[in-house]
């Protein structure tokens, strides 16, 4: 395995707009892009060492980025900084290796940000690509209505459940075709996510989106906490059977 730290991904090249690169033994593989949470307030790959060297292991090439975070930050450039971490990607992963295929996801925060590249084309197409273009996206305990910290940044209570255009659910329905998505959640996670991620589905199922491709799971635990079960462990598992498939 061999590990490069801190590439920066965007020509601004603020100090989070950085990468880390865990690439396996192997000159084929499956990518995937990882974004930490936090909140939008804090949180670093840094702190993902050991998951990203455990998916390498797994022959999963890993990708942990950082991106920008309140205060300095404001909506929507940290879902920004998400979009161009995964079209550096698509772009210059060819460096390193044979890619199979470009998974995206992330844990809270993250999965906010994955969830949001997921459903708003925009953020994509502004790189020339198309959630389509990714293989499958793995939502882990992301808010799916606007983020409580978008909202806080707005001046409004951040309990409100408000699904506008900052809001992951507000896109569902606008395109007729979505990539394979897990989304994962606890049994006790945060107040009103295990609900709002049971919303996501129903309203997936209410626009014709069925069968094995859109899946959520529901993990005895707590936030971004599972019982008797890791994150690597539920990612590489998802992606190796999604290879198959390929």
């Amino acid at each position: 395995m061999k590990v490069i730290n801190n590439i920066a991904y965007c020509e601004e090249n603020h100090e989070r707009q950085k990468l880390d690169i865990y690439v396996p033994n192997a000159d084929t593989f499956p990518v995937f892009v990882f974004f930490h949470g936090g909140g939008i307030v804090n949180g670093s790959k840094d702190g993902f060492v050991q998951f990203g060297k455990t998916l390498a292991n797994q022959g999963i090439c890993t990708v942990c980025a950082n991106y920008r975070l309140y205060p300095s930050a404001s909506y929507p450039e940290f879902i920004l900084d998400a979009a161009s971490a995964v079209a550096w990607v698509k772009k210059n992963i060819s460096q390193y290796g044979k890619c199979t295929g470009i998974y995206v996801g992330g844990s809270s925060a993250g999965a906010y940000l994955s969830m949001m590249l997921a459903f708003d084309n925009k953020y994509l197409e502004a790189h020339k690509m198309s959630p389509m273009d990714i293989s499958g996206f793995i939502h882990d305990a992301g808010q799916p209505t606007a983020h409580f910290n978008v909202l806080k940044e707005r001046g409004i209570d951040s309990r409100r459940v408000i699904i506008d255009e900052s809001a992951p659910l507000f896109h569902i329905g606008t395109h007729e075709v979505l990539p394979p998505m897990l989304f994962l959640v606890a049994t006790d996670d945060m107040k009103n996510r295990l609900e709002q991620t049971h919303l996501v589905m129903s309203t997936l199922r209410h626009f014709g989106f069925e069968g094995d491709d859109w899946e959520e799971r529901v993990i005895e635990g707590t936030h971004v906490n599972y019982a008797n079960t890791n994150q690597a462990e539920i990612i590489a598992n998802y992606i190796q059977e999604r290879q198959k498939g390929l």
